[in-house]
């Protein structure tokens, strides 16, 4: 019983980091590209494992909702962060990656409130896998 439970503990010891590694991928995010998206915060969506912002911007004339992910909220608060900085109704400006497959939003990278104010990075990209020239 004993050497059961100890391999168990070391398979899933081992497991973890792979597991956390395939849940933190930006795969499908155009790290390549960085776009900007000005429009109105329709919902933020303060929750774990991810903050995301539902944006809404006018596109040919018509408004359309974006959803853009950010990172955990732990994240987001080490990097100035609190949950009543970006609010429904406010007209922001998000920085970030679009989705490779072009569906509408992406990821955050920062975010300008109507102030003037820049609240840090959302997306928490590795800086192994930030593109030079990119951010």
């Amino acid at each position: 019983m004993t050497k059961l439970f100890v391999r168990v503990a070391a398979a899933t010891l081992l497991a973890a980091p792979a597991l956390a590694y395939a849940h933190h991928s930006f795969a499908m995010f155009d790290m390549s590209k960085t776009a900007n998206w000005k429009g109105t915060v329709k919902e933020v969506q303060w929750t774990n494992p991810h903050v995301w912002i539902e944006l809404t911007v006018t596109q040919d004339g018509k408004p359309v909702t974006w959803s853009f992910e950010g990172a955990a909220i732990p994240v987001l608060k080490s990097a100035g962060w609190l949950k009543d900085t970006v609010k429904a109704g406010e007209t922001v400006t998000i920085f970030g990656h679009p989705y490779k497959d072009g569906r509408a939003g992406g990821s955050i990278d920062y975010v300008v409130l109507a102030d003037g104010r820049k609240v840090g990075r959302g997306d928490n990209v590795p800086p192994a896998l930030v593109v030079p020239g990119v951010n």
